[in-house]
C-alpha cells in the first residue's frame, strides 16, 4: 500500500519498547540499545510530520522506569537532553511543537531547563505536536485529574467525561487514533489510559531500534485497513444470537 492511499491518523501514540533487548542481542550494553532508540524517534518524527500526522505521542520515560538502576536512568535522561539540544532547529524547521505529557517538575533540573527551552522555542509551530511522555503514568494522570476537580469546587453531578479530560495532560488534544508498541509485548502498560478507550493497538515483534518509517507505515496500512465503530455495530458484523 502506497503512501498517498494511507489513512493518516490525526494523533498516534507510541510505547517505544525494547531498547534493552536489541542491544543484548547484538553484546551491546544497554545505553547502546537507548541511543539506537533515539536515532529512531528521530526518524519516526521526521515521517509522521511527512505524512500530515497532527499529533504524536512517545512514550518516553515512565514513572515506573525510576525504578531501573541509577546509572541506565542517568543515561536515559543524558540521551533526552541531548537529543533536546539537537533536534531544536529540526523542530522548528519541520514546524513540530514540543509538548510534556506528565509531571515535568519531578524531571532532574538540566532536563527540566532543557525541556522548558524548547517548549518555548517551538511555541508557535503547528503543524504538528510532539508530546514526549515524561515522568508519567496513566492512573497518576487520572488521580491529578479527579483532584483538579475537586480543588475546582466541582460537584460529584457536574463531573463530565469532558471536564476530566479537560483535566488530563493531554486537554486540548484529540485522543490517540492508533496507539503503537513495539518489541512484541501485548500490553498498553498503564500508557494514557483514559484517552484510549477507542483507539485501535498495533502490536509488532520489532524492537524499537528497528522500527523504521517503512514499519511505521506497515502499522498504517493495517490501521487503514480496520473499520472504526467507537462501540456501535457495524454493517457487517452479526449481533450476538443472529
Amino acid at each position: 500500500m502506497s503512501p498517498e492511499s494511507l489513512n493518516i491518523p490525526a494523533h498516534i501514540a507510541i510505547i517505544m519498547d525494547g531498547n534493552g533487548r536489541w542491544a543484548k542481542l547484538r553484546g551491546l550494553p544497554r545505553t547502546k540499545g537507548h541511543k539506537a532508540g533515539t536515532e529512531a524517534a528521530r526518524a519516526i518524527v521526521t515521517r509522521c510530520r511527512e505524512l500530515g500526522v497532527r499529533h504524536l505521542t512517545l512514550y518516553t520515560f515512565s514513572k515506573e522506569n525510576w525504578n531501573r538502576p541509577k546509572e541506565e536512568v542517568g543515561t536515559l535522561f543524558d540521551l533526552l537532553t541531548s537529543f533536546l539540544k539537537n533536534e531544536q532547529k529540526r523542530l522548528i524547521d519541520q514546524d513540530i511543537r514540543l509538548k510534556v505529557v506528565g509531571d515535568l517538575d519531578g524531571m532532574p533540573l538540566a532536563v527540566r531547563t532543557a525541556l522548558k527551552h524548547v517548549i518555548s522555542k517551538t511555541a508557535k509551530c503547528s503543524s504538528m505536536t510532539l508530546n514526549l511522555a515524561l515522568n508519567y503514568g496513566g492512573r497518576d494522570e487520572i488521580v491529578r485529574a479527579c483532584r483538579a476537580l475537586v480543588a475546582a469546587g466541582i460537584s460529584p453531578e457536574e463531573v463530565t467525561e469532558e471536564r476530566l479530560a479537560g483535566e488530563l495532560y493531554t486537554a486540548g488534544q484529540p485522543d490517540p487514533d492508533l496507539v503503537i508498541r513495539t518489541s512484541g509485548e501485548i500490553r498498553i502498560s498503564n500508557y494514557l489510559l483514559f484517552q484510549c478507550a477507542y483507539s485501535e493497538f498495533y502490536f509488532t515483534d520489532v524492537y524499537w531500534p528497528d522500527f523504521t518509517p517503512e514499519e511505521l507505515e506497515k502499522a498504517l496500512a493495517d490501521y487503514t485497513s480496520r473499520q472504526r465503530r467507537f462501540g456501535k455495530t457495524g454493517d457487517q458484523v452479526e449481533a450476538p444470537g443472529d
